[in-house]
């Protein structure tokens, strides 16, 4: 038979009901509800789970940006801490985590005065480790090398946190393989061809700029000297000679099984075989 678990009366649940607000000014009427109840229960505390859920534009710069900024003003209004929950998009274990992982537009990380992650084992699901991404005003401790480590528990119907003690956040992250690298990759070069900035992508995928730019110029590489659809390898050029740049000159291909020895391709000005 279960336990449940008692709060104490101090702690206040609350919950949108989506029947008595409006979807015109949803952002501003949710920031005056919080600030309702949080006079009328003399809270000095405030939890916002989760950010994503009560901004619909977290993704967009400027709406989210805005939203923080009302939500810190309350702050200073009426002295009050809050801690804001912000749920991560679905990450590779295998990276450490950072302020690319936060859910929503990048902007919110400036507003915040300090930021910490709880990032998931991959040695085990019940372990959890909790690591410091941004600090403003306090001791910067819980840094990568120094992550707390703590294991899922339930005692007496109260799931929690238990602590295990500090470690290396590289002791909890997944061995990077093949398939992990070529998913990189493929990000990578999906973000340039979305038109992001070499900046952004090694921002995104916590890569130096140099490494992004090597893998978009391999494959740039690779694009230029694919074959002709239909042409093997090395056939092309072994008889005729390519025209100078801009020119147009016929390129004759034979001497393999299967193609005719009158079989003539001419490039156009961009270089395209016609």
């Amino acid at each position: 038979m279960g336990y449940r678990h008692v709060f104490s009366d101090n702690f206040y649940r609350a919950e949108i009901d989506p029947e008595r607000i409006g979807v015109q000014h949803y952002e501003e009427a949710i920031i005056q509800d919080i600030e309702f109840a949080a006079v009328q229960t003399g809270a000095r505390i405030v939890i916002i789970d989760n950010l994503t859920y009560l901004c619909n534009s977290s993704e967009k710069g400027d709406v989210a940006g805005l939203f923080i900024m009302k939500l810190m003003a309350l702050k200073k209004k009426h002295a009050l801490t809050l801690l804001i929950i912000s749920h991560t998009p679905k990450r590779n274990l295998s990276n450490p985590i950072t302020q690319n992982d936060l859910a929503g537009s990048k902007k919110l990380y400036n507003f915040f005065d300090n930021v910490f992650a709880i990032g998931q084992s991959a040695q085990d699901k019940r372990i959890k480790f909790v690591k410091q991404v941004k600090v403003r005003a306090s001791e910067y401790m819980y840094d990568s090398d120094n992550v707390i480590v703590y294991e899922i528990t339930s005692e007496d119907g109260y799931v929690r946190f238990l602590h295990k003690g500090y470690g290396k956040e590289s002791e909890h992250l997944r061995d990077k393989s093949e398939e992990d690298e070529s998913q990189v990759r493929s990000y990578i070069l999906t973000c340039h061809r979305e038109g992001k900035s070499v900046r952004e992508i090694a921002d995104l995928v916590n890569r130096s700029k140099t490494s992004v730019h090597r893998i978009i110029a391999r494959e740039k590489n690779k694009e230029d000297v694919a074959p002709v659809e239909g042409v093997p390898p090395g056939d092309v050029g072994q008889v005729g000679h390519l025209g100078q740049l801009g020119q147009s000159e016929p390129v004759q291909v034979h001497g393999r099984p299967g193609i005719r020895d009158d079989l003539v391709f001419e490039m156009d000005e961009n270089h395209c075989f016609l």
